[in-house]
This record gives C-alpha cells, sequence and structure tokens, in this order.
C-alpha cells in the first residue's frame, strides 16, 4: 500500500466508522467518506481534516445500488484508484422473532448484509482491474455466537461472515484481499440507535470496548497485518469456543445475561431507531457507555 493510501468508508458518520476514519487520518490516508447523515458525515470529515487529511464525502444509502455506485465514482474521479474499502454501516435490532414485523426483519438485512454485498459488488471491478486492494468488512461477535431477541441482526451478521469467507475463495490469486473484523461489545451510538420491539431497554453487555481498539484492528487489517478475521474484545470472544464446546452451557448464560443486564426497564414503546431516522442519537464515535 502506498504513503497515502485511498481508503473508502461506508457508515463514517458516528461509532466505529468515525473511529476508524479518524485513525486513517492521522496515518496520512486520502479518504472518501459516506453516511447518510450529511450533518454528522461533515463533522466527521471536519474532525479528519483537522488532522491533515484530504477528505471528500458522499451522502449515501447502502440500501441503493445506485449510491453504492455513486461512492465508487466519487473516489475514481477524485484519486483515480481506491485501495481499502472498508463497509462499516448498520443498525443493531432487538426484538423476539414473533414481535418484529417482517419489513423490519427485511430493512435490517438490507443494511447490515445486502448494502455490503452490493458495496463490494459495486467496487470490486476497480480493484480486479488495478490486480490490488482490500475489502474490510465489519461483521461482530455475533458473527459466530448467537443471542436471544437479536435474530434480526444476529442473521445478517452470521451471513456477513460467510459472505466475505465465500467472496475471499474467489479472489485467490487476484491481488484483492478480504479481511473481516469481528468486535464484541464496543462503546457505541449503535444502542441508542438500534430497531427496538422488546418493550425494555436497550443496554450492551460489559465489558464495553472503545471504538478506537476496533479502529486500530481495521487499520492493521487495510495494512494486511494480522489474521484475515479478527475479534475484538478478548473477554467476550472466549464465548466462541465456549458456544462450540458447550452449547446448552453458553445459551443459558447469555438468556441469563440479556434478561439482567441487556434489557432493562419496562415500557418502552417500539421504535425503528436509525433504520427510520439516519440522523437519530448520539453524533459521536463513542455512546457514553464506558
Amino acid at each position: 500500500m502506498s504513503r497515502h493510501p485511498v481508503v473508502v468508508i461506508v457508515g463514517a458518520s458516528r461509532g466505529i466508522g468515525r473511529a476508524a476514519a479518524l485513525r486513517f487520518a492521522r496515518r496520512g490516508a486520502r479518504l472518501v467518506l459516506s453516511a447518510r447523515d450529511a450533518a454528522a458525515l461533515e463533522r466527521t470529515a471536519a474532525a479528519c481534516r483537522a488532522r491533515g487529511a484530504d477528505v471528500d464525502t458522499v451522502v449515501a444509502d447502502v440500501r441503493r445500488d445506485d449510491d453504492n455506485a455513486r461512492i465508487v465514482l466519487a473516489a475514481l474521479a477524485r484519486h483515480g484508484r481506491i485501495d481499502t474499502w472498508v463497509g462499516v454501516a448498520g443498525v443493531a435490532a432487538y426484538g423476539a422473532v414473533s414481535e418484529v414485523p417482517t419489513d423490519v426483519y427485511r430493512r435490517v438485512l438490507e443494511t447490515n448484509l445486502l448494502g455490503h454485498i452490493d458495496g463490494v459488488r459495486a467496487v470490486l471491478p476497480t480493484l480486479r482491474a488495478q490486480q490490488h486492494g482490500r475489502i474490510v468488512l465489519i461483521g461482530s461477535l455475533y458473527s459466530k455466537v448467537t443471542s436471544p431477541w437479536m435474530s434480526a441482526y444476529v442473521t445478517s451478521k452470521f451471513a456477513l461472515l460467510g459472505f466475505s469467507r465465500s467472496l475471499r475463495q474467489e479472489l485467490r490469486g487476484t491481488g484483492v484481499d478480504v479481511r473481516v473484523v469481528l468486535p464484541a461489545t464496543i462503546d457505541t451510538p449503535i444502542y441508542q440507535r438500534a430497531v427496538n420491539f422488546t418493550g425494555r431497554a436497550v443496554h450492551p453487555l460489559p465489558p464495553v470496548a472503545s471504538p478506537r481498539r476496533v479502529a486500530r484492528t481495521i487499520a492493521r487489517a487495510a495494512a494486511g497485518k494480522g489474521r484475515r478475521e479478527q475479534t475484538v474484545g478478548r473477554l467476550q470472544s472466549a464465548t466462541i469456543p465456549l458456544a462450540a464446546a458447550a452449547p446448552a452451557v453458553y445459551d443459558a448464560v447469555i438468556t441469563a445475561l440479556m434478561r439482567t443486564l441487556g434489557l432493562r426497564g419496562r415500557g418502552v414503546v417500539p421504535s425503528l431507531g436509525a433504520l427510520d431516522d439516519a440522523e437519530v442519537g448520539p453524533d459521536a464515535a463513542a455512546g457514553g457507555w464506558r
């Protein structure tokens, strides 16, 4: 990778996406940042420019095929190439299988899975023609373990990991690399912006890690360092072998944790969160949970 790589971050307005943008800005990358919330996206861009970065923004929704193409075209028009494509955009969703409306399930999958697949399909011709480039997708600990009352989110993240593995196999020998970062509980606004049909208030399961840790892992992945699938959050990642070796124990533990710590109180009205309103929730990298 060149000294000033061209990095596209889709979902850069808040949370992990903003933290990653700031990390790349400090490392001298030329950035193309995208998100739905124009005002929050511009604030991320301003913070990156204050760190000396060359930044362009594209207001876009990953659920629209044309928007993914616009992001690619904007990067090529400005820089002539794309070195790293980082797919971060996503929304958390809480609710029992029988309570989340069907159209909400579909919209969560469109955002967390199909939007990233469409983004990869949009950038792939460019990366293949260059014969180099790296795709970094942000999965989750829930790409490998499950949780009650989060089936839509878990389904999207499991499927994203499967997609990345198939894609990696197809791209062997092309010069295009595929990496996946799997964060555990991270201090971002995703919880305040979550879809919620549980009737209870959403809280992150402790321990809660800083989004800067995820940003460091993304930067390492973009540089081709470390494993192709990297977790963030050592303690919670220990649940992966537990779930494999003792699934009944894991099921009991995660259900108890969600009932006591993940969902609290009563009488919370149903909400579509960021699925319906791109501006809802804190406008920052961190969500204030630590």
